[in-house]
């Protein structure tokens, strides 16, 4: 069925339903709202990451966790929005773009990002008297993560700590800490924490007040030393690569620097044939006058855990393709 945005054709996002999802949803619908002509709707959908909250995101692939049946690691928290998608129920699934695999269905794509947030992972610890950096944590020090990029950067800067899992959204995460004294800290992404309202600062250490009661200390780690994943901190909106109507309509709110950013990082990973959980940090970043996009990389081993890391770092100019500058990297850093 055809439509033009003209005809008010009501726009229909998917969205997982966690605190942070809802918000980013929210932001898009406001984008498109802003449009003047776009009616929008919200669909919130619960993903098989959602439901199995119990797991580590590596039992994902662990068929005997799902009672035989195989569930692989790759989209966890995507897969129940692109079935609703390809049925037709939803016009455009919203994402967190970390959380997206970077092999599509042939018949989906990334149509739009809106504008990038902080990409910074931060340390969250309980007390004013913790260390506010990777550096100084206890000596032996206990940090949770769920993710692999952050324990093996972690472990690779300081040996001695010990890292542990955890699950759950944001809030859920933070009184996990509160309530786990033998925890030196947390981490998180900065782009979660603002967006929901527990960074209202631009200041790198503090403190910030959590449900009323409760004072949790914060360290943002430099990017260009403790390199974020593939798309941290950016909304990526998928959609049908036959959907005219809705493309335009994405078009519009598409922030063109962050689309670049993110189409070199995940075109670098698909030619890595990385996933959502393969240690690998990525950080790019434009030149003052958007005249040169950068990119370095940081790839651990996924068997040999005592392996140094691969490094490497790469510019090239505006006019290059994203996948310019990932096959660029690539060379950088396996010699090819």
């Amino acid at each position: 069925m055809s439509h033009s945005i003209d005809e008010k054709k009501t726009l229909v996002l998917g969205s997982r339903g966690s605190d942070l999802a809802v918000t980013q949803v929210k932001q898009t619908e406001a984008c498109l709202v802003e449009l003047g002509s776009i009616p929008v709707k919200v669909n919130i959908i619960q993903t098989v990451g959602d439901k199995r909250p119990d797991l580590k995101l590596s039992e994902f692939s662990d068929p005997s966790a799902f009672g035989g049946e195989a569930i692989v690691d790759k989209g966890i928290f995507t897969k129940e929005l692109e079935e609703a998608l390809l049925a037709g129920e939803i016009d455009a699934a919203v994402h967190s773009l970390k959380d997206v695999p970077t092999e599509l269905h042939e018949k989906f794509f990334i149509s739009a990002t809106l504008e990038r947030e902080a990409i910074e992972d931060v340390l969250l610890s309980r007390q004013s008297d913790q260390p506010y950096d990777v550096a100084s944590l206890p000596q032996g020090g206990t940090v949770a993560t769920s993710s692999v990029r952050r324990a093996r950067q972690l472990s690779w800067m300081r040996p001695d700590l010990t890292l542990v899992d955890i699950r759950g959204n944001v809030p859920t995460r933070i009184r996990k800490l509160l309530a786990n004294t033998e925890w030196d800290a947390i981490m998180l992404a900065r782009a979660g924490l603002k967006r929901l309202g527990f960074l209202s600062s631009d200041t790198l250490t503090g403190s910030l007040d959590f449900e009323g009661d409760s004072q949790v200390c914060y360290a943002v780690l430099d990017a260009e030393d403790f390199l974020p994943a593939a798309g941290q901190g950016a909304i990526g909106i998928e959609s049908r690569v036959a959907d005219t109507v809705t493309n335009e309509a994405l078009a519009m709110i598409n922030h063109q620097p962050t689309f670049a950013r993110v189409n070199a990082e995940r075109a670098f990973l698909a030619r890595l044939q990385a996933g959502c959980q393969t240690p690998v940090g990525l950080y790019t970043w434009w030149s003052a006058d958007h005249s040169v996009l950068s990119m370095k990389t940081r790839i651990f081993d996924e068997e040999n855990l005592d392996a140094a890391p691969r490094e490497g770092e790469v510019s090239v100019a505006a006019s290059a393709s994203p996948e310019e500058l990932a096959d660029q990297l690539m060379d950088k850093v396996y010699g090819n």
